[in-house]
């Protein structure tokens, strides 16, 4: 049977090949983008800063927080009023960022104690950037600590 590698090893000959490879595989120069490539759907976010006010949030907040704590806690709180609502901050940072509006309320949950939320309503922030997406904390019941301390990672 004929060794078909004892060729390559000689020093001259493979170092040769290699070289060709390569200039074959890699020696192709770079290229810059088609017009048309550059602009094919990668405009980038368009911001408008049409965010929903307060108190559009608290139906979400009051199904998810019900959700949550009977879900991953094992627990029957559910928020049954809310009171002071009111706007902290709205695009608190620069105008480029995405727009947010800050808001912070009082909750009455089911077991008669009073406890704030803080929550945040994002332009674009919903599943898969569709709709405007919805962050929040009960202080006092951030169990995970996703939010700690005392659910400052939830405000401005």
């Amino acid at each position: 049977m004929r060794d078909l590698l004892t060729p390559l090893r000689k020093p001259g000959l493979g170092a040769a090949l290699g070289v060709l490879f390569g200039l074959f595989a890699f020696g192709q120069p770079a290229q810059a983008a088609y017009p048309w490539e550059l602009n094919f759907w990668l405009s980038g976010p368009k911001y408008d800063g049409r965010i929903k006010p307060c108190e559009a949030a608290l139906g979400t907040i009051t199904s998810q927080f019900q959700e949550k704590e009977s879900s991953f806690w094992n627990s029957r709180l559910e928020i049954k009023a809310y009171g002071n609502i009111h706007e902290t901050a709205f695009r608190p940072w620069q105008s480029d960022n995405i727009p947010r509006r800050y808001c912070s309320a009082d909750v009455m949950l089911s077991d008669g104690k009073l406890h704030v939320v803080h929550y945040s309503i994002i332009e674009d922030g919903g599943f898969a950037g569709f709709g405007q997406g919805i962050e929040w904390c009960v202080t006092g019941l951030d169990r995970n600590w996703a939010y700690n301390p005392a659910c400052k990672a939830a405000q401005p």
